[in-house]
């Protein structure tokens, strides 16, 4: 079992930033891949980012890449999620998860844990 809490989310306005936490415990963090997702209301979750086990390589939703920036620290068992030039579309509760699929998935049936979730307002 993987326990994943996240953190770091709230209200900002258009063009700010925020930076997301996903603290994980449990199995050792290093043996999975980690992505984020985020669902908007009434909308299915989507992908946002993924990043493999060693952290050397990510992958990103054409709606966030060039302004979200995926990262981990295996040491510190986290993975986070840098939000820039963020919009009123990015609102949203974000997911961290973690998969066995060593490269990251941007599937959501290839995760097998899932935080709780952070919401992110962004004003207009």
């Amino acid at each position: 079992q993987v326990q994943l809490v996240e953190s770091g989310g709230g209200l900002v306005q258009s063009g700010g930033s925020l930076r997301l936490s996903c603290a994980a415990s449990g199995r050792t963090f290093s043996q999975y891949a980690m992505g984020w997702f985020r669902q908007a209301p009434g909308k299915e979750r989507e992908f946002v980012a993924t990043i493999n086990r060693s952290g050397g390589t990510a992958y990103y939703a054409d709606s966030v890449k060039g302004r979200f920036t995926i990262s981990r620290d295996n040491a510190k068992n986290t993975v986070y999620l840098q939000m820039n030039s963020l919009k009123p579309e990015d609102t949203a509760v974000y997911y961290c998860a973690a998969s066995v699929y060593s490269g990251g998935s941007s599937f959501r049936d290839q995760y097998d844990y899932w935080g709780q979730g952070t919401l992110v307002t962004v004003s207009s």
